[in-house]
């Protein structure tokens, strides 16, 4: 017997009949040979971790444009509080740990640099609203691999799509997802506005605190907790009603005194602006992109989606040094 046939057949043993079981996957878009060592989700996983995509996320802002110090959480780090979440909760619940981690490392791929700055900025640009969740699959889908994209399983992609408030994942690892991408980011948030001297602890609404704990730490844990005891043994992942409405209390008290705040969003008018001159630029100068970008023109894709593409995949600096190339005039070295 394979080594992947093992585990498979250790995942209908050991997970919850609520579980997404490897060997059930609906499968990928282009059929391809099974692997002899690991299963479809691990595959998945892997190819989420070796992507371009994943590695430009340590230079994408999560809150802090271009903070001063190096404990700020970037997108990437994000991604990594979220995947070590999830996969604590899918352990706890018998779920399929390798399908929560392969969503979880692939949620946020298609964001912007300068965080949601630059996705309002790209809906201004192009008129509709850009969304990174959507983004985030057209860079699994077609993106990445200059154009081949990865090729990943139904459950993985449905997983990525879905990992927004308003979202409807397919699979409990898909909700697992979802709850641990808002238990991450309004908990370090807070940790990083108290770093950057935005926020105290004492600022905190007290009934949240109450309820979820007096520190990033005590929250987290907390919140975990419930999650699991409130899902166990259940088709679907909740938390308890007093914990979730002190939670989303909490995330809407981040949008009225962090989110908004223009100590910390002071610079975004200036990346709002970047962007918007980029994609300007090259919309009207396409062949300035890389091959790969022309050649989906070429083939039939709409160039201003082409250019959103483009931009969209940059990290912060990239976008910066774009900019600096075409507007700022570079000093002359003759005498």
């Amino acid at each position: 017997m394979l080594i992947r046939e093992e585990f498979e057949k250790m995942e209908h043993q050991i997970l919850s009949p609520y579980a997404s079981f490897s060997d059930g996957s609906k499968g990928r878009e282009r059929k391809e040979e099974s692997c002899d060592i690991r299963t479809d989700y691990q595959r998945d996983r892997d190819r989420i971790l070796h992507s371009k995509a994943f590695r430009r996320l340590k230079h994408k802002t999560q809150v802090f444009l271009s903070p001063g110090g190096d404990h700020y959480r970037t997108r990437l780090t994000h991604t990594l509080e979220v995947s070590q979440i999830a996969r604590t909760i899918s352990k706890a619940l018998r779920l399929n740990e390798d399908l929560t981690e392969a969503i979880a490392l692939g949620h946020d791929l298609g964001h912007t640099p300068f965080g949601h700055a630059g996705e309002r900025a790209l809906s201004t640009a192009m008129g509709a609203p850009f969304k990174h969740n959507e983004q985030s699959v057209r860079v699994v889908e077609r993106l990445e691999k200059e154009g081949a994209g990865l090729n990943l399983t139904w459950e993985v992609r449905d997983g990525i799509r879905n990992h927004k408030i308003s979202g409807n994942p397919a699979t409990l690892e898909g909700e697992v997802v979802r709850i641990s991408d808002k238990i991450a980011y309004v908990n370090h948030d807070i940790d990083d506005g108290i770093r950057a001297g935005i926020l105290t602890e004492e600022d905190l609404p007290a009934l949240c605190t109450y309820v979820l704990g007096h520190s990033t730490r005590d929250r987290i844990d907390s919140v975990i907790h419930d999650v699991i005891r409130n899902s166990e043994g259940k088709s679907h992942i909740c938390l308890s009603k007093e914990y979730e409405e002190a939670l989303f209390n909490l995330r809407t008290f981040m949008f009225s005194y962090l989110y908004t705040n223009p100590k910390a969003k002071g610079e975004e008018k200036k990346a709002a602006k970047m962007i918007e001159l980029l994609y300007a630029y090259y919309l009207a100068r396409p062949e300035e992109m890389p091959e790969e970008y022309q050649r989906m023109i070429d083939e039939g894709e709409e160039k201003r989606v082409i250019v959103c593409d483009y931009i969209a995949g940059m990290s912060d600096n990239y976008a910066v040094s774009c900019f600096q190339n075409i507007y700022i005039p570079t000093a002359w070295g003759g005498i």
